[in-house]
């Protein structure tokens, strides 16, 4: 049976470069996302590369109505549906200790949203007892950072949520596998200070793929930044508190 890959956040430079990786192997794609015009081109271009089925679909995550649409459109006559989630916000910490308001739609993109569109959408992989999920959250759900700890809060629960979700599909043969970037080349990283070593989206959409299709449960891309993450998270909370990054 060919491989139906839901991409959600379809806009994102990683999502785009993982539509591409799929199609390349003849899978089927689902773009959703906000802007129809830029879904619509990307599959176009997903059709050129093999892709078995392309279609764009809008969808916003942080619109109820919205949401059931696009899960009453998920899937695709005799294919297997995975989802990836790639949706993602990323304020200016400073902007959001301003305006509080900014916060809170962050926190509905990058973290209430996605879980209820997926608790929409887990069902149909959980009744089908096949399918692959895979969820790009942060390095920066790590650990609370100053620079950051309002988007990291997201992405920790983000992670918590892949975790539990892992457990409840496990049953059902299905796999949850949680992506946690580094530095990748995209929009979010864009002109940000200190970037070192950093990964084309390209890099990172064939590493997701290769874990997804394992099984994987979790990885960090670049690898490296496992190890990074382990000496922060075991930073001590009276020295971190005094840390500037």
């Amino acid at each position: 049976m060919t491989d139906h890959w839901l991409i959600l956040g379809a806009s994102s430079a990683m999502a785009r470069a993982f539509a591409r990786e799929a199609a390349a192997r003849g899978h089927a794609v689902t773009l959703a996302g906000r802007d129809l015009d830029d879904l619509s081109s990307q599959a176009a271009d997903a059709r050129l590369r093999g892709a078995m089925v392309a279609r764009a679909m809008v969808c916003d995550v942080t619109d109820a109505a919205s949401r059931a649409a696009c899960v009453a459109s998920a899937t695709i006559a005799q294919t297997r549906l995975n989802i990836l989630v790639a949706i993602g916000q990323m304020p200016e910490q400073d902007a959001m200790d301003a305006d509080p308001s900014l916060a809170v739609s962050m926190i509905d993109a990058n973290y209430t949203g996605p879980l209820a569109l997926l608790q929409g959408l887990v069902p149909i992989v959980e009744l089908a007892r096949e399918g692959r999920v895979v969820i790009v959250g942060s390095v920066a759900g790590d650990r609370g950072r100053r620079k950051n700890y309002l988007y990291g809060s997201a992405k920790a629960g983000l992670a918590t949520y892949a975790s539990g979700l892992r457990a409840r599909l496990f049953a059902s043969g299905v796999t949850v596998t949680l992506v946690k970037p580094g530095f990748v080349d995209t929009a979010m990283t864009w002109g940000l200070p200190g970037l070192f070593l950093v990964a084309t989206p390209a890099q990172a959409a064939a590493a997701m793929m290769r874990a997804a299709l394992k099984g994987k449960a979790e990885i960090y891309y670049p690898g490296f930044w496992r190890w990074i993450m382990l000496i922060i998270r075991h930073i001590p909370a009276d020295v971190m508190k005094r840390l500037s990054f």
